[in-house]
């Protein structure tokens, strides 16, 4: 299995999902605050960037929140199963030997660089997005 396939399997895995969270937030886009928009003959990108994307700011969160719980299973399998490196790889080799330590070494590693990405970039980026809702509280 090659890089592409691998990244390829993991998006047709996870893109359907995250399609399904942004559509939801768009149907649940506040039409009064687009007339509204409209009526002060705003720029569509500051449209955009002022009142579609922060009503969207929560979905997007939920997407890629919910993508990276599921996108690192995908990868260690994709590894697992087709690929000759790799941390998945690795564990399929130390699961064929019972080499608990080697599993739960690569399990924990893997589980830190997860929690890693999850603290120094999903939240930061949805603490930014939705600041303002802690102005207008």
């Amino acid at each position: 299995m090659t890089e592409v396939a691998a990244i390829l399997a993991v998006a047709i895995n996870k893109l359907p999902t995250a399609i399904v969270t942004v559509r939801e937030g768009a149907r649940a886009l506040d039409p009064a605050l687009d007339e509204m928009a409209k009526v002060f003959a705003m720029p569509r990108l500051r449209t955009l960037r002022h009142i579609v994307i922060p009503q969207l700011a929560p979905y997007l969160a939920a997407a890629g929140r919910s993508g990276l719980s599921l996108v690192w299973k995908i990868v260690l399998i994709v590894e697992l199963l087709g690929r000759p490196n790799g941390v998945g790889f690795e564990i399929g080799i130390a699961f064929q030997l019972f080499d608990v330590t080697r599993i739960l070494a690569y399990a924990l590693a893997f589980v830190v660089v997860i929690l890693a990405i999850e603290t120094l970039v999903v939240q930061p980026i949805e603490r930014r997005a939705s600041r303002w809702r802690l102005r207008t509280a």
